[in-house]
C-alpha cells in the first residue's frame, strides 16, 4: 500500500536523488542553461524546508516507504499590491516521479493530492512552469486540466 504524506527528514537523500533526475531532463534539453548532474536545492536547504507549511513538500512512498515521487509547493499571494489582486496561489515548484516508476499514475495521484490541498487552504488557483524542452510534462499537465497562463520567451545572442 502506498501513501502520500508530507516529507520528513529521513526522505532528504531520496529527494536529492530525484532532484538530480529532474535536473538531468533539463540539462539534456538545455545544457547551455543547466549544469548537470546538479540539484535545485541542497541537503541543508531541504532539511530547512521539511516540516514547513511554505513550502510544503509532499511525497508518494511505496509499500516499503521508499519515496518514488514528490511535489514541492509554495504559496504566493500579493497582499496590498497596487497591480495584482489579493488571491492566494499554490505554485508547484517541482513535481517528479522516479523515471523507473513512470506510467504507474504516481504523478497524477500526487497532482490530485496537491490540488485537494490547494482547495482545502482556500487557494484561488494553482500554477506551475514547464520548460519548452519537457514535452511529456507539458502534455501531462494539459491532461490534468491546466492551460497556458503566460509565456516566457528568449532570444539567444
Amino acid at each position: 500500500m502506498h501513501t502520500i504524506r508530507k516529507a520528513e527528514q529521513r526522505d532528504v537523500p531520496r529527494l536529492l536523488d530525484l532532484l538530480v533526475q529532474v535536473n538531468m531532463v533539463h540539462h539534456k534539453g538545455r545544457p547551455d542553461l543547466f549544469n548537470g548532474p546538479a540539484t535545485k536545492y541542497n541537503q541543508t536547504q531541504l532539511a530547512q524546508m521539511i516540516g514547513s507549511e511554505d513550502p510544503v513538500i509532499f511525497v508518494w512512498s511505496d509499500e516499503s516507504d521508499v519515496v518514488q515521487g514528490y511535489a514541492f509547493c509554495f504559496l504566493k499571494q500579493f497582499v496590498n499590491d497596487g497591480l495584482m489582486t489579493n488571491i492566494k496561489t499554490l505554485y508547484i515548484d517541482d513535481l517528479c516521479v522516479d523515471e523507473a516508476q513512470r506510467g504507474r499514475h504516481i504523478g497524477k495521484e500526487l497532482y490530485d493530492h496537491v490540488l485537494a490541498y490547494a482547495k482545502s487552504i482556500g487557494c484561488y488557483n494553482m500554477t506551475l512552469n514547464v520548460w519548452a524542452l519537457n514535452e511529456p510534462a507539458r502534455r501531462f499537465y494539459e491532461r490534468c486540466g491546466l492551460h497556458v497562463q503566460k509565456y516566457g520567451m528568449e532570444l539567444l545572442l
